[in-house]
């Protein structure tokens, strides 16, 4: 979704005759604000990417400084409820899917077990000459396959994905119709390859212009990174991929066990 894309809404949600509501309640006014301005959100008054009463409707809606108005949007931008266009104003933050990172699932079947929407576009599948990371990371020969992909979760851009096949592989995975399965199910139901394990590493990116625009984001927009190699049963890697996700619309989870220890003396 492009930044353009986001409606103002038809009528305000401030009122905007009439006395200032009364902050009564103890402490700052500011959270005071936010108190009520996040009870809206969660309350489905405000939905998401609904544009939030700016700053001058809040400062005359509840008879603040402007200082006031922007520290009560800050605290609610800090708990990822809204997000901030710059020119544009200020939005209610869509609610963050998330995938279990301790499950070898692909990103569509995973999320339509949790009832969302999801597709893809290819935006790009060729063939080159492999370079220096990839060939470090899976037996791929000469030439690889290289998909790149836009995954939509709910008809929005969640993710950028970036895989690298063997070129055998790659191009019997470029037959299958990779806008509506996942290269994971075209992998072992057409072309026989049992899945074993993944090893990922995961970092925070600022988006690049590419993202930004591919994306929907501001430039230096948070972006979740993982680097995945994906290996057969038998331990052999197979594919590598690179997924650039939305920081403000997805997280991860995993579950994880404390080890048992020894004895110490």
């Amino acid at each position: 979704m492009h930044v353009d894309d986001f409606p103002a809404p038809a009528t305000s949600t401030m009122p905007e005759d009439g006395p200032p509501i009364h902050l009564g309640a103890p402490g700052p006014m500011y959270m005071q604000i936010a108190d009520i301005l996040r009870d809206r959100i969660l309350g489905g008054k405000y939905r998401p990417n609904q544009q939030m009463p700016s700053e001058s409707e809040l400062m005359k809606a509840f008879n603040v400084s402007r200082i006031t108005a922007r520290q009560a949007l800050g605290n609610l931008q800090n708990e990822g409820l809204v997000f901030r266009i710059h020119g544009k104003g200020t939005y209610v933050s869509r609610p963050r899917a998330f995938q279990d990172l301790g499950s070898l699932q692909g990103f569509g079947a995973s999320m339509r077990q949790m009832g969302y929407e999801t597709h893809s576009k290819v935006l790009s599948l060729r063939s080159i000459v492999p370079p220096r990371h990839v060939r470090d990371r899976i037996a791929c020969g000469a030439r690889v396959v290289e998909l790149r992909r836009l995954r939509f979760l709910s008809r929005a851009p969640i993710s950028l994905d970036v895989s690298y096949l063997p070129s055998e592989i790659g191009l019997r995975v470029a037959k299958a119709d990779l806008t509506n399965r996942d290269v994971f199910t075209v992998l072992e139901n057409d072309c026989q390859i049992v899945l074993g394990h993944a090893d990922l590493q995961m970092c925070s990116l600022l988006a690049t212009d590419e993202l930004c625009k591919v994306l929907g984001v501001e430039e230096g927009a948070p972006i979740l990174f993982i680097e995945r190699v994906i290996h057969t049963s038998a331990g052999a890697p197979l594919e590598y991929e690179e997924l650039y996700y939305r920081g403000d619309a997805f997280q991860f989870k995993v579950h994880v066990e404390r080890q048992a220890v020894g004895a110490t003396s």
